[in-house]
This record gives structure tokens, C-alpha cells and sequence, in this order.
């Protein structure tokens, strides 16, 4: 589709809904699409690349439901664990990095990043290059641009896209990926593509859905340049001591594993602890549930999906491609995990307390961890941050 020299004004998201007749909504996501395309134009896009793309631009309604949906369950992470690091999974992926050993150990020798870790992240993301996605991604990203909720970030997803598609990598027909704009056996955003992908084959193109080698070199860059250090492990379960403060385990408290290892925190197996420089305690499950030592590479891990229970997944994948344990500590699985309502519940009643966790959105943030930990250190309970159902219940009391 070509844009109009003069963009026509596009109608935002609050005058155009689910609920208006299709044409209406077709219209002005036309129109949505048009205006972009004279900012695409200004940026540098040129004509027949945004004919190529946007020629046969679809609005997908699916995508803006899938994008609205916030799940009012979240999920414990031992059930988040038990879904990703399973058996099938591990013999899978040590069947797929026999296959491609060679890209993937080249990846490792040039980046400094195991192969396990590379394919763990290419397990979790495409379950090793199964499940990549069926959706568009110019098509994805024009819908939720055109929606609204995410406009900015949006706009600036798609402008990489049509930036990799005029650099002759992929073509619209074959750009495909998740709802969210995610693309290849990685899932990488078209931004991170650009920052990150890798052309490791020699092909001239930057293939992370069809070339091994520009997957693997790709996913070992972005750990790289995310600060991944070639010494180090992803982190070790630890068991502490008694008398050990849980307000400790926090992302703010770092320090070398020699000065851990001083104050008796010691690796679960017995053995010695791994020199991990900047290293902070994770507590996952609060006070009560396993604890683990982690450093610069599970942060790097982090930068690639910002979730702890998909790092620590990660990072147990890994482990058990390299023919390590899983989890030794057991998981306090009688916890009930609060939904999203009772979060936000968890959230009003700190506030009320006194204890500013920040305007209630019932997602656990650091806000809320730190106004928990205060309210349990006032009750002279283990300050791990970690939200029960009974601290609701004790919060609520009056």
C-alpha cells in the first residue's frame, strides 16, 4: 500500500474498537497504515519496500485479543519448571545439539557462550525449532500499532522489520512469528534482530529461521553483548545458613561468591562455590523454597526475556544438556500463588498499611516485594518478599 504524501489523520484507538462494523475498523487501520508509511518513508524506506510489505497488510482482530489478554492466574514457578525443563525436552535438545554441533560449538568458540545454553534458549523458545510461529509479523506489529495499547513501541518494531526485509534477510512471505512480533527458532523482535542477528554461514543473510549457524551465532551474540561472561557459570543452587537474612536476597545485595561463601552459604552439593563475581541470592520461593546463586549470566539471560522463572529455566536446561542435576532443594508446593486480583488486593492493603508498594496493578515488581518485605520485617517474619496467600489474609485483617 502507498502512503499519501499528505498523511490523512488516522482515528486512535478510542474511536475505533472491536465493537464498530469491520468496514469502519478495515478503513482506518488502512488509513493507520498509510500514515506510517510516510514516517517509514522519512526514515529511509523506500518505495518498493513498502509495497512489498504492506501491498497485502492484513488486520488481524486476533492479535489485539491475544495482546489484551492479562491471565488472572499466574503460574508458581516449580509449575512453570515442570512444563519447560522436562525429560522430553532435555533428550530432545541433546539429540538437536549432537545434530548441529558444529554451529553450535563455532558459536561458542567466537562468543564465548556453552552450546547448552544456546540450545536451552532455542528449546524454550521454538522447542528447538518446532514451534516458531504462523503469524505475519508485518501484519502483527500494523495491527498493534493500529490498536494503540503499545503505539510507540509498536511503530518502532515495524520500522526494523521493514528495515530487515529492505536489507534482503527475509522476505513479508516468510517474516513469520509470534503474535507479538517475535521472529525465528529464537524469537528474536525485529529490533534485537537488527542489533543482534548474525550472518555466521556466509550466505549474506542474516537467516534465523532457516540457517543453524545464524541461529546459533545470533542467540550466543545477544547473550554476548548482554553481558555474558565466558568464566562463569549461569549461577548454583545454594543452601544457607541458619541465620540467614532473606531480605538479603535481593538483586541490590551483591558481592563476590568468596564473601558468600564467608558468611556460610555453601553450593548444595558440598562442593566449593563457583567464582562468581557481583553475585546475588535468589530466593524464588521465598524463604521457604530452594535457593540459588547467581551472577552476570543470569542477568545476561534476563536481557533476553526480563522473567526469573524463564531464566532459571534457561539455565536448568542447560544444566541438564551438560549432564547436571535439577533441583535438589524441594519446591514448597503448598503454597497457593496468587492471581492477578489478589495481587492487587496484596498491593491496596500494603498501601494501607502504609507500606508503599506503588499504584496497584497486581504484578509482583520490585515496588511491591520491597513494601512486603517491610511489612514482614515489622512482624518480625522473614522478609523475602515472597506474596501467601495467609500474608493477604494477615494484611486484610483489621
Amino acid at each position: 500500500m502507498t502512503a499519501p504524501e499528505s498523511p490523512a489523520p488516522a482515528p486512535t484507538a478510542a474511536e475505533v474498537t472491536l465493537t464498530v462494523p469491520d468496514d469502519t475498523v478495515l478503513k482506518a487501520f488502512d488509513t493507520w497504515v498509510s500514515n506510517f508509511g510516510a514516517t517509514a518513508r522519512a526514515a529511509g524506506i523506500r518505495e518498493e519496500t513498502l509495497r512489498a510489505a504492506f501491498g497485502e497488510v492484513r488486520y488481524l482482530p486476533r492479535v489485539i485479543e491475544l495482546d489484551r489478554v492479562q491471565p488472572e492466574f499466574t503460574r508458581a514457578v516449580w509449575d512453570y519448571l515442570d512444563r519447560t525443563v522436562t525429560p522430553q525436552r532435555l533428550e530432545t535438545g541433546r539429540i538437536r545439539l549432537s545434530q548441529f554441533r558444529p554451529e553450535a560449538e563455532a558459536a561458542a568458540a567466537r562468543y564465548g557462550v556453552p552450546p547448552q545454553v544456546v540450545a536451552a534458549i532455542w528449546g524454550m523458545e521454538s522447542s528447538y525449532g518446532v514451534n516458531t510461529g504462523d503469524i505475519l509479523t508485518i501484519d502483527a506489529l500494523a495491527t498493534l500499532g493500529f490498536e494503540g495499547r503499545r503505539e510507540d513501541w509498536a511503530r518502532g518494531q515495524l520500522l526494523a522489520a521493514l528495515k530487515i526485509i529492505q536489507n534482503g534477510d527475509i522476505d513479508r512471505a516468510h517474516m513469520m512469528g509470534s503474535w507479538a512480533g517475535a521472529m525465528g527458532q529464537t524469537q528474536f523482535l525485529p529490533s534485537s534482530y537488527l542489533a543482534y542477528a548474525v550472518d555466521a554461514d556466509g550466505d549474506g543473510r542474516r537467516d534465523i529461521w532457516g540457517s543453524l549457524a545464524d541461529v546459533m551465532a545470533s542467540t550466543a551474540n545477544y547473550l554476548a553483548r548482554s553481558g555474558w561472561q565466558a568464566d562463569q557459570p549461569w549461577g548454583v543452587e545454594v543452601r544457607l545458613p541458619p541465620d540467614f537474612d532473606a531480605g538479603r536476597a535481593d538483586s541490590a545485595v551483591r558481592q563476590p561468591a568468596s564473601q558468600w561463601a564467608a558468611e556460610g552459604v555453601q553450593a548444595i552439593d558440598g562442593a566449593g562455590l563457583p567464582n562468581i563475581g557481583n553475585a546475588m541470592i535468589l530466593l524464588p520461593a521465598g524463604a521457604s523454597g530452594p535457593a540459588f546463586m547467581v551472577g552476570a549470566n543470569f542477568r545476561a539471560i534476563l536481557r533476553y526475556n526480563n522473567s526469573t522463572s524463564y531464566a532459571l529455566a534457561v539455565g536448568l536446561l542447560a544444566q541438564g544438556l551438560s549432564g547436571g542435576p535439577g533441583v535438589q532443594a524441594p519446591w514448597p508446593r503448598h503454597l497457593q500463588t496468587l492471581t492477578r486480583s489478589q495481587l492487587l488486593a496484596l498491593q491496596t492493603a500494603l498501601n494501607e498499611r502504609g507500606f508503599d508498594s506503588g499504584k496497584p496493578d497486581g504484578i509482583l515488581g520490585p515496588a511491591t516485594r520491597g513494601a512486603l518485605r517491610r511489612y514482614q520485617r515489622s512482624m518480625g517474619q522473614a522478609a523475602d518478599g515472597y506474596p501467601t496467600l495467609d500474608l493477604l489474609q494477615r494484611l486484610q485483617l483489621r
